[in-house]
Order: structure tokens, then C-alpha cells, then sequence
């Protein structure tokens, strides 16, 4: 008989501000990106995480899934926003100047840069993102947008490159 073994809480939580980084990072929004970690701690909590050797890294694939799944759906059903997008909060800040200046420029930087990522195919975006920004390997992301590691260097070569 084998034994389910379900992912406690506590360990989610330890790897939700992760989560939710890479998710606003995918999707843009911070209400989408805690909906996004809300749906994978529901697959989390259904998954049997016994034979899981590296929790976080699973997460991280799970939530990269999650995202991919509402990119994916956000082009084939998009939604018209009833106002303008607010600037979110960009994550990490620089060093230096003055405070207020610093804070500004991060809001345009950060949304200046989802909305160039809003031009980027799903699969590119998640290379791209997971890559770039948090040093995900490529044969870890391969898998997630079922391409090879060969292809996947492209997408996010090319991603890059529209980024630039």
C-alpha cells in the first residue's frame, strides 16, 4: 500500500513570495498573480508530494504552468480593462538618488516592461521570464512549454531580443 503525502501548508507559504514574484512577472498584475498562486496551492494541496525531491522547484513549475494556462486564455478570450492599468509596485529597487525619484522610475520601468512583455507568445514569455529574471535553466523550462531545451533557448533568445 503506498502513502499519500500531501504538501503542508506551512511549506507553501515558505515559497509564496517566490511564487507570487514569478507569477506578477508572467502575468503583469498582482491580482492576477495571487490568483495564479492561489490555483497552485490548489494543485499542491491535491498532489501527492512524496517522491518530490525539490519542492520549490516543483512549485515554481506549477505556478509556470498555471500562468501559461491564463496567458493562453487571456489571448483567446482577452478582457478590456473598464480603466487604465494602475503602475504597480516593480519588484527590487535601486541604490543611490533620491528615494521618491528612484520609486517613480521603477513604476515606468516596471510597466514599460509588461507591456513589451505583453507582446511576447506565452511560451516565449515564460522562457523568458524564468530564465532571465529568476535563472531557471532551460531544460527545467523545456518540459513546461512542451519544446525541447534547443527550442526553448530560441523562444527566450528571441524574447530577448523583442525585449530589447
Amino acid at each position: 500500500m503506498t502513502t499519500y503525502t500531501a504538501l503542508p501548508p506551512e511549506r507553501f507559504e515558505a515559497d509564496r513570495p517566490h511564487l507570487r514574484a514569478v507569477a506578477y512577472r508572467m502575468l503583469g498584475s498582482l491580482g492576477e498573480a495571487e490568483d495564479a498562486v492561489q490555483e497552485t496551492w490548489l494543485r499542491a494541496a491535491r498532489a501527492d508530494v512524496g517522491d518530490v525531491d525539490n519542492l520549490s522547484g516543483w512549485l515554481t513549475t506549477v505556478v509556470g504552468r498555471v500562468c501559461l494556462n491564463m496567458l493562453r486564455s487571456r489571448r483567446t478570450h482577452p478582457e478590456v480593462p473598464l480603466d487604465s492599468r494602475v503602475s504597480e509596485p516593480a519588484a527590487g529597487t535601486a541604490q543611490g538618488g533620491d528615494p521618491e525619484e528612484e520609486a517613480l522610475l521603477a513604476d515606468s520601468v516596471g510597466v514599460a516592461l509588461l507591456v513589451v512583455l505583453d507582446t511576447l507568445a506565452p511560451a516565449e514569455r515564460l522562457a523568458f521570464v524564468l530564465h532571465d529574471l529568476f535563472a531557471v535553466p532551460f531544460d527545467t523550462i523545456a518540459p513546461m512549454i512542451e519544446r525541447t531545451p534547443a527550442t526553448t533557448r530560441q523562444l527566450a533568445s528571441r524574447a530577448r531580443r523583442r525585449v530589447r
